[in-house]
């Protein structure tokens, strides 16, 4: 033997000792089957290379490469909504770092399998909202279809525009204890996954590159760009839109609704950004209504209209039902669609596929029985206690918590007496299922390899007449509990990234465009109302926590003091009330003034304290998260966590002065990330525009509170300090503080970035860069109102300054708020006092 030989002996060795390391202590459950290992416990030989890879890099850099991992994560902003929580808090992506892995061979079956099952949806859709020919010829009891709440009876014969009901499906699968892949339920509703899929995949590619690589591991790209493209085709007007329509930013997988919406191109919209007319839907944007030919929906289907669908829905679009059935607008996937996710209709799945296809299954049912017929009902009863009980139509059941199911021998006497009566009583809301226990994989954790259960999520794409599309990959929640037979985010769970292993180096695919084929553009696109809307408000929210701030800091400031100025100290403790930061009980209380200052920043029931203004703040940047970089969103999010986090707290002086500070730098924060990395296109305008007005207003009512004559010197000195203008002024003025000066700097100078009438200046100019500023050569009424503001400040001295004219100023200020929003943002032709505005302001 040669030495080279020996060498080659000699790693491999040392290669099987680091694997079998690697893999000590795995032990998967008996009965279970393990994607991993064998039942001879060794690795499945599509895990070698893999579990090689993890060997030779050793826990501590595996360790670091799953932290970099995370940290992308949590750097993209990736999370998702638990509702269980009171606040429907977000939380961090929980990504399981180990991927499954899928063969070439196994692969192809299941993708033939999945094509298959979604023209088996497919048709069936057609059938139920058209012929009904399957309940007409006994194949299907009506009941099945009926009573259903995604059935939907408005839209029966109504041709969905472009031919097709799903344009895109998803399947949850499970593997048996004898390893056959079965099909756990269908998603043809709005399926979700395929976006954090995506996000899961970015991750671990860049936390494992060269592992990643060296197994050809199939690309996801191709997917996205073949469904892109399909819905691009079906956009038959050019100056169109695609749009994908959310629920809103408190969907529990919103995040997903606005990554797929940037990666794709397509323009995130909520309900309230649409609108029917002649037929037809339209987007609201700030630059009028623009027609939408195709909408990915991602709400419920019921909740689409409420003219003749849920009434009560403040999610969908007025009229959308009716521009589908005049044609005029593509839904994927169409209303109505959601039927075939009933677990009553699994069942009959088998039947169905050799009756409308002429094939049976290649991925089977789990076994099911709808205790609506009499001889599954009956086996039902029979083997209840081997059997899993749910809901048939995944709708609330009496006596069953919502879409629960149950185990029935984990049911005591009583509750089983109870359940077999109300399925003897009225068995066409309940099936039977065959209790699966699902097969396992590897998880990391605790630095090392343990077996935990998990259901894999395929998507699968139309494109074209009759072709389908699989992603070559999927969306893999794994469970924390080791025996588990259902997996879900809401619960306690993990994703992982789902490698297919290609036979040969796969070629790579993006969806950008290649070098020499970059279109150059300096726009963004179409800002729908909605958008501009919270850009703006976003801006006035944080403009208001920065003025309340220096409020506190001002009177945090003197009461500390062992002589103040007790005029200047009510003062501040008015414009807090004024303002809804304290309750006017709270300011006439015979407490500290320091205590009266910390529950500005811990109060939680006053609007205008800062745990409600900076919640609101995060609120307006949640809606616009795929328009604002991560760490301007992460400052504000910063910004809220903080006073959510001191509310109903007692804080001393010093520790109160520490959390204004801090929330100033926050705040300041955001202002510089604004600045200097937001394009100067419209949603900064808005952005900007609600800044400024705030910023003017507050400086205003500062003014106006505190320049009255007579005036002593801590007053003048307050306003310099309200204003941030102490230095500018001490760098004009050697001498004290004199009432003129100071007025003429905070109100008139449009050199100082804190006095209004820079505001005003920086307002006009923002205005006149928005669509329709001139109307059939007249200005519009924001600009008619700007104008005139900045016309009083420019006309007038110092020494004019009263307590009216800044009255007056503070409510040119306020209209010309209304007016934008009139403009802009909600199409509604009354102002703030009811007064009507001209016509060709609405134009």
């Amino acid at each position: 033997m040669s030495l080279l030989d020996e060498q080659e002996r000699t790693r491999a060795s040392l290669m099987e000792r680091r694997v079998a390391d690697l893999l000590e202590g795995y032990r998967p459950l008996p009965g279970v089957y393990d994607e991993m290992m064998g039942a001879d416990g060794k690795p499945r030989a599509h895990w070698k290379e893999l579990l090689d890879w993890m060997a030779a890099l050793g826990p501590e850099t595996l360790g670091h490469s799953f932290q970099a991992a995370d940290r992308h994560l949590r750097d993209s902003g990736v999370f998702y909504r638990v509702y269980d929580d009171k606040a429907g808090s977000e939380r961090a992506w929980p990504m399981s770092h180990v991927p499954l892995v899928i063969d070439s061979t196994e692969w192809a079956e299941l993708k033939t399998g999945v094509i298959q099952r979604a023209r088996l949806a497919e048709a069936l859709l057609k059938d139920v909202y058209g012929k009904a020919e399957l309940v007409a010829d006994g194949v299907l009891p009506a009941a099945v279809i009926a009573g259903s709440p995604e059935f939907l009876r408005p839209l029966v014969d109504v041709e969905p525009s472009g031919g097709r009901h799903l344009r895109v499906y998803a399947v949850d699968v499970g593997r048996g204890p004898r390893g056959r892949w079965w099909v756990l339920s269908d998603r043809t509703q709005a399926p979700s996954g395929a976006g954090y899929a995506l996000e899961n995949r970015l991750a671990l590619s860049r936390a494992l590159p060269q592992v990643y690589r060296s197994l050809n591991v199939e690309r996801l790209a191709s997917f996205f760009q073949a469904f892109r493209n399909e819905l691009a085709r079906l956009n038959s007007r050019a100056e169109a839109r695609v749009c994908l329509l959310t629920p809103g930013p408190l969907n529990e997988t919103y995040f997903e609704h606005a990554y797929l919406a940037r990666y794709l191109g397509f323009l995130l919209v909520e309900g309230e950004d649409l609108t029917v007319r002649d037929g037809a839907v339209y987007v609201r944007t700030v630059s009028g209504l623009r027609r939408v030919d195709v909408l990915w929906r991602r709400l419920d289907a019921d909740f689409a209209d409420p003219l003749e669908l849920r009434g009560a829905s403040w999610l969908g679009v007025p009229g959308l039902v009716q521009s589908i059935r005049e044609g005029s607008v593509v839904v994927a996937n169409a209303l109505g669609a959601g039927v075939v996710e009933s677990r009553a209709l699994m069942g009959f799945m088998p039947a169905l596929s050799r009756h409308i296809l002429g094939e049976d299954l290649m991925l089977p049912n789990v076994a099911t029985w709808w205790c609506g017929q009499e001889r599954e009902r009956d086996v039902v009863l029979s083997e209840f206690d081997r059997l899993v009980i749910a809901p048939a139509f995944g709708a609330q059941v009496p006596g069953m918590p919502d879409r629960a199911v149950v185990l029935g021998s984990s049911l005591s006497p009583e509750q089983r007496a109870d359940l077999v009566g109300r399925i003897e009583q009225r068995g066409i809301d309940f099936v039977g299922q065959e209790a699966v226990k699902l097969s396992t994989m590897p998880v990391w954790h605790d630095g090392k390899l343990e077996p935990r259960p998990f259901i894999l999520r395929l998507f699968v794409v139309a494109t074209g007449d009759d072709d389908w599309i699989v992603m070559p990959g999927g969306f893999c929640r794994v469970s924390d509990d080791r025996d588990a037979r259902a997996v879900s985010l809401q619960t306690s769970a993990r994703v992982a990234d789902v490698w297919v292993l290609g036979d040969e180096p796969v070629v790579e695919t993006s969806l950008l465009p290649k070098n020499e084929n970059v279109r150059i553009r300096r726009t963004i696109g179409t800002l729908p109302s909605r958008a501009a809307d919270n850009l703006f408000w976003l801006g006035r929210y944080l403009e208001r926590c920065e003025a309340t701030l220096r409020l506190v800091r001002a009177l945090l400031a003197r009461a500390v003091e062992t002589v103040g100025d007790g005029d200047v100290v009510d003062g501040l403790l008015d414009m807090l009330v004024s303002s809804g930061a304290l309750s006017e009980s709270d300011g006439d209380e015979h407490d500290s003034h320091v205590r009266i200052a910390t529950m500005v920043i811990t109060d939680d029931s006053a609007h205008g304290a800062m745990p409600a203004l900076t919640r609101s703040a995060r609120f307006s940047a949640g809606v616009i998260r795929d328009r604002l970089a991560p760490d301007a969103f992460q400052v504000v999010t910063d910004l809220a966590s903080q006073f959510a986090a001191l509310r109903g707290k007692r804080l001393p002086a010093s520790d109160a002065f520490d959390e204004v500070r801090r929330a100033l730098r926050q705040i300041a924060a955001f202002s510089g990330l604004a600045s200097e990395n937001m394009n100067r296109l419209i949603g900064w305008r808005f952005l900007e525009l609600g800044r400024r007005i705030e910023r003017a207003i507050a400086t205003a009512r500062f003014m106006r509170r505190f320049s009255g004559t007579p005036l002593r010197q801590s007053a003048l000195d307050l306003m310099l300090e309200l204003g941030d203008s102490q230095i500018t002024y001490r760098s004009r003025y050697v001498m004290t503080t004199s009432r003129e000066p100071v007025l003429d700097l905070l109100v008139l100078d449009d050199n100082n970035p804190r006095s209004v009438a820079f505001q005003v200046v920086r307002i006009n100019t923002d205005l006149a860069t928005l669509p329709s500023a001139i109307v059939d050569g007249r200005p519009s009424a924001p600009v008619r109102l700007a104008r005139r503001a900045l016309a009083d400040i420019q006309t007038i001295r110092a020494e004019e300054v009263t307590p009216e004219i800044l009255d007056r100023l503070i409510e040119d200020l306020q209209d010309l708020s209304e007016a934008i929003s009139v403009r802009f943002f909600t199409h509604r032709a009354v102002s703030r006092r009811g007064r009507s505005l001209a016509a060709e302001d609405l134009a």
